[in-house]
């Protein structure tokens, strides 16, 4: 599972309006700064840290997820009014995982710590910096640029 960190960590019965503005409050972020960081207008990011916004769409929710270095689940768990531990874990087999996909549903399971297909032992976050993984539809560490999944140790060489 994630690390858990209760400074980060939507509390509960906290609207989605009071978590993003106390998270960018806790990083000394303005409005607009945020927004820039998470690719989203000021004027969207106003809306909902006013209330007026209830719902996020996959990018904006992506967006925040990566300037607020949150897990995306964080953000699910507070707009649905679930309790973090309530939210899929996010992680993926390095050896089996192709970037860009989907992850194998087995992977998210709550008590899955390995790999049915191989073995492997699963990762929440990049194998260099450590950062939880952002997206699944990044084959890079956007932290570091690490690829996520390990090389193919079985190429054939010409």
């Amino acid at each position: 599972m994630y690390p858990f960190d209760e400074s980060i960590a939507p509390q509960p019965q906290e609207s989605l309006e009071n978590y993003i503005k106390r998270l960018r409050t806790r990083l000394s972020m303005s409005q607009q700064q945020l927004a820039t960081a998470a690719g989203i207008h000021g004027q969207s990011l106003g809306k909902l840290e006013r209330g007026k916004t209830l719902r996020l769409n996959q990018k904006t929710k992506k967006g925040l997820a990566i300037a607020l270095n949150i897990p995306e689940e964080y953000l699910d768990a507070v707009v649905c009014g679930l309790p973090v531990e309530g939210v899929q874990k996010k992680q993926y087999c390095p050896r089996c995982w192709k970037g860009g996909t989907n992850p194998d549903p087995a992977w998210t399971l709550p008590r899955a710590k390995h790999c049915l297909l191989c073995g492997t032992q699963l990762r929440c976050s990049c194998m260099s910096c450590h950062e939880l993984i952002a997206s699944f539809k990044h084959k890079f560490c956007p932290h570091c640029g690490t690829l996520y999944a390990q090389e193919s140790q079985n190429k054939s060489h010409l």
